[in-house]
């Protein structure tokens, strides 16, 4: 199927490894350009060469806009951003949770969004097949014990996406969310260790307990995840905005 992704101008921000890598070279093999900022130099540094890639902590607001301002300038122009970047933030309860965690967690997975939203508006503006793609996840439709910043922050992101879809709909730019429920890699093992170790648990109980809320009880991989970006991205979701779509395998609950 092709997608008209051929030489469209991309920004994915994160993308270095796990999800945003898989996004980056999802949208790389349809032949776009692709521009991404990651803090992990190793990361970075395994990236292909025709990707415009920069050190960027996101949570910079002067460093990220500029980077996105690089971005466009060096494609002469924006098709798609994909809101990527984000941190599992503390795992306590709330009452133990440092507000400089807090604000942190909320500058990286929210802030960030609007940053990078604020400044490539202008240039989805002049695109004919304009979107943006926001990672939000699971935890942005259903609350999550001990995970209070990380699931405030991914509910503030789809109010964003949605809020963003009817602003922005008259202009032709579509804006949607994805919502990931348990991914692999080693994020989603860090998460879970964590909350074993919170409460007093083995790694392999919390993690059964997790995909017990499931109805298919495997991970999700991240190609998956860059595969539905790539839908709404495409031709292929140019009536499709406004949504927070989960790839979760059926999640019910999460623990």
């Amino acid at each position: 199927m092709d997608l008209g992704l051929q030489d469209a101008r991309v920004i994915v921000t994160a993308g270095a490894g796990g999800i945003g890598r898989a996004i980056v070279d999802a949208f790389r093999g349809e032949g776009a350009k692709v521009a991404t900022c990651d803090i992990d130099d190793a990361a970075l540094a395994s990236l292909p060469q025709d990707v415009l890639a920069r050190k960027i902590d996101v949570s910079d607001p002067e460093a990220f806009t500029g980077f996105i301002d690089e971005a466009i300038e060096a494609f002469g122009g924006l098709d798609c951003l994909v809101n990527n970047a984000g941190i599992a933030g503390p795992t306590a309860r709330v009452e133990d949770i440092d507000l400089a965690d807090w604000d942190h967690c909320l500058r990286v997975v929210l802030t960030s969004q609007y940053l990078a939203a604020s400044r490539a508006v202008h240039a989805l503006r002049c695109s004919n097949n304009a979107s943006i793609v926001n990672l939000s996840s699971l935890a942005g439709r259903m609350g999550f014990a001990l995970r209070t910043p990380y699931a405030a922050a991914k509910w503030g992101v789809v109010g964003l996406t949605k809020s963003l879809a009817a602003e922005l709909g008259p202009d032709d730019i579509r804006v949607n969310a994805i919502l990931p429920g348990l991914v692999a890699g080693d994020r989603q093992r860090r998460v879970l260790e964590a909350k074993a170790q919170r409460q007093g648990r083995s790694f392999a109980e919390t993690e059964a307990e997790a995909f017990s809320y499931t109805s298919i009880r495997h991970y999700v991989e991240p190609s998956e995840i860059a595969g539905q970006a790539l839908f709404l991205a495409g031709r292929t979701g140019r009536t499709i905005s406004g949504q927070a779509i989960s790839v979760c395998g059926d999640t019910n609950m999460l623990a």
